[in-house]
């Protein structure tokens, strides 16, 4: 049962430019769903560390291009739908708890490679906060709200 499953703990990365916009990749698996990066901490791995981990290996950018702005304050959960909760991650959780961070992209667009290790996007953009909120899936909209809420204040003039 979806609610005995436990919450896959993970990190999320809003990767903003000096303009206040943020990365965005399409999903590989699922054209015309965007998101930022994400993905799961590794057993005795440090949040920060994983989420500096997960940016380089899914936009090729790595830790010295950026600095950490601001961690949100709390874990943020979602619960994946459904017909999902089977075919996700061997079926072993009920969704994620998340840990998101704030990071300020020092570099040039053509230091993101999302080609440079396994592959999630098909492709990217910066987006404005606005369109990050519309082009997510609706099961991760609420999350969304929070991280762009939390970080507000921090995006626009890095």
């Amino acid at each position: 049962m979806k609610n005995d499953l436990p919450y896959r703990p993970c990190v999320g990365v809003v990767l903003a430019n000096a303009e206040g916009l943020v990365f965005v990749g399409e999903r590989i698996d699922t054209p015309g769903a965007w998101q930022m990066p994400q993905g799961g901490i590794d057993k005795g791995e440090m949040p920060v560390d994983a989420a500096l981990r997960e940016l380089e290996e899914e936009t090729g950018v790595p830790a010295a291009m950026v600095t950490v702005e601001a961690e949100h304050p709390d874990w943020v959960l979602y619960d994946l739908p459904d017909h999902l909760v089977g075919k996700m991650w061997k079926g072993k959780y009920r969704g994620q708890t998340q840990k998101w961070f704030l990071l300020r992209f020092k570099g040039a667009d053509d230091d993101i490679d999302i080609t440079s290790h396994d592959e999630e996007f098909s492709r990217w953009r910066w987006a404005a906060p606005a369109e990050v909120l519309r082009d997510i899936v609706t099961f991760k909209r609420d999350v969304y709200h929070q991280v762009m809420g939390a970080f507000r204040n921090r995006l626009s003039g890095g």
